[in-house]
């Protein structure tokens, strides 16, 4: 029999910068945010899971929130913004903006590619797969997109396609030689 790695990844609760459509530096969660998450306290978790959350004060709040003691990991760091941080998306010239939606290659000035998170959270996941210890990680929505990506082996353009909402819950198996999304 084949053991199964379980992963269940919880996306941060709200904060300002989400509200108003700004790249994230890291900032707290807002009242929206704490409501939601207190909201979700009774969502299925394994309380008996390794418990980890990106080391940004939005994923680390959401875990607490949510009843985990999670140790930092800085590999489920949100995407890297570089000089775009803070800044809203109306700020940033359009060109700018418009060629790194649309080529996964291409990253803020200072910042991180699609394809380098992709690359980063691949290596995550791959530490993961030799322990069957099920594993709960608070993050980002970019991590748990390159995450879905990666499962899927999908291309990194389809990154902007996946809607991921605060306080979902995406639950992935590692299962011989690849891993699965489990839809609810």
């Amino acid at each position: 029999m084949t053991e199964v790695v379980r992963l269940t990844l919880v996306s941060h609760a709200m904060t300002d910068a989400m509200a108003a459509a700004r790249f994230p530096a890291d900032e707290p969660l807002n009242d929206v945010g704490r409501r939601q998450a207190a909201a979700a306290i009774g969502i299925d978790l394994d309380r008996a899971a390794r418990q980890l959350a990106g080391p940004e004060q939005r994923a680390q709040q959401t875990a607490k929130l949510l009843g985990l003691r999670a140790a930092a990991e800085p590999r489920l760091a949100d995407l890297e913004y570089g000089q775009w941080c803070g800044e809203e998306l109306s700020d940033v010239e359009s060109e700018a903006l418009q060629s790194w939606q649309t080529d996964p290659a291409q990253a803020p000035p200072g910042g991180e590619s699609i394809v380098t998170l992709i690359d980063r959270v691949a290596g995550w996941l791959d530490s993961l797969t030799s322990n069957t210890l099920p594993t709960v990680a608070v993050t980002h929505p970019a991590v748990i997109r390159a995450a879905i990506l990666f499962a899927l082996d999908a291309p990194p353009k389809s990154f902007w396609r996946l809607d991921i909402a605060p306080v979902s819950r995406t639950v992935m198996h590692f299962r011989g030689q690849a891993w699965t999304l489990r839809l609810p």
